[in-house]
């Protein structure tokens, strides 16, 4: 043991423990609960896929180091997607970069781009990796809070005014999600406009995660921020195959800029892990080349879902918040339990009746907004919801 009284954990990570979704998950595993805590789904995704996966260990593709940026396939087969589904032109060789997983994305963007003093703004609540992420690079995150829309269970929204008055002439970075986790927001086409032109004018670069491109809602549509005027040249996108095509566990992620921002990203991207998921990216590239018939059936089998575990939830009592978008679905539970503690609430709950969630104060710098909320994924089986729905109706 060192005698220095100085503490063995980085300062800027003090703040940091063991992530909610660790000691959920521990908790749905000693209790025998159904884990709608963390977002991973309990089936795998493509045959043809997984398969595609299989092919490269074989034949030796991806089973030493791959090339840096990514291997030329994936890198292409990403191009090819930005293009086809938004009219984006990047060039495969300098404007796209191969991550372990969206969450290395948006540590080495952060890394890379913002400096000890410089100010962030992101919405909140967040993913808890972009606070830590925030943290490692010296930064000071700013949040701008979503909150419920009046009417009730038509979800988040965004307080343009807000966010407008949370620039600072620190403000380096403005870290924007949509669709948005944990509250199933999806900006729309005129709120993004309104966040462009505010980067423009005050000159702000924008790290965008967009993991959840191709799991939007009913007539919610997903608009890259790259796509409007003044943001190609300022913005770095971030996406998953984990999410789309749920293989969460072969951390396959990427970033697309200009040559210049992935650059930088790729400078701080090279000492974290280097390079990673070597033959997992030759089946990600051809998942990325599936026909859209695909992404629609994804699309319809999460709406199903969605719907089937929003009316369970609401049948047993909960106040349901809609989402537009993602695979989580956020409540209030003061019809339920009027103290509002979302904490004592979900440690509670799988001794109750067997299901585990998230407390969404975890994602809040202000703790009492996030108070009552509580989210809950629905990426399982059917039958698992459904499951899930009847032991919370028998609170």
């Amino acid at each position: 043991m060192t005698s220095s009284a100085r503490p063995l954990l980085n300062r800027r990570l003090a703040e940091f423990g063991t992530t909610i979704f660790a000691e959920m998950s521990a908790l749905a595993l000693s209790t025998g609960s159904i884990n709608l805590g963390q977002g991973f789904p309990d089936t795998d995704g493509p045959e043809q896929v997984r398969e595609a996966a299989v092919r490269a260990l074989r034949d030796g593709r991806g089973n030493q180091y791959p090339p840096g940026p990514g291997v030329p396939e994936l890198r292409t087969a990403i191009a090819g997607h930005q293009r086809r589904r938004y009219g984006i032109e990047l060039d495969p060789d300098r404007e796209v970069l191969v991550t372990a997983g969206a969450t290395e994305a948006i540590a080495a963007s952060l890394l890379a781009l913002v400096e000890p003093g410089d100010e962030v703004v992101a919405f909140e609540p967040y993913y808890d990796s972009y606070a830590a992420s925030i943290a490692l690079a010296g930064g000071t995150r700013v949040p701008v809070t979503l909150r419920p829309h009046a009417e009730g269970g038509a979800g988040f929204r965004l307080d343009l005014d807000e966010l407008r008055a949370a620039i600072t002439p620190r403000t380096r970075l403005l870290l924007i999600n949509t669709p948005h986790n944990p509250t199933g927001t999806v900006l729309t086409r005129a709120e993004l406009t309104a966040i462009a032109e505010l980067a423009v004018e005050r000159d702000l670069l924008v790290v965008t995660d967009e993991v959840y491109e191709h799991l939007t809602f009913d007539d919610a549509e997903h608009v890259p921020l790259a796509t409007l005027p003044g943001m190609r040249e300022r913005t770095v996108s971030i996406g998953s195959a984990g999410k789309t095509f749920s293989f969460t566990g072969w951390k396959v992620g990427w970033v697309t800029s200009t040559p210049e921002l992935v650059t930088a990203v790729r400078s701080a991207k090279q000492f974290l892990t280097y390079v990673s998921s070597g033959p997992f990216q030759y089946a990600v590239a051809e998942a990325l080349a599936l026909p859209d018939s695909y992404f629609a059936g994804f699309r319809a089998d999460m709406t199903a879902k969605r719907d089937l575990l929003a009316a369970g939830l609401t049948d047993a009592g909960f106040e349901v918040f809609k989402p537009a978008g993602t695979y989580f679905i956020t409540t209030d539970i003061r019809p339920l339990d009027p103290s509002g503690d979302g904490f004592a609430f979900c440690r509670a709950l799988p001794e109750r009746c067997g299901v585990v969630a998230i407390p969404n104060a975890v994602f809040y710098d202000d703790r009492a907004a996030g108070a009552p909320f509580v989210r809950f994924a629905f990426c399982k089986r059917q039958d698992v919801l459904a499951e899930a729905a009847a032991r919370l109706k028998s609170m």
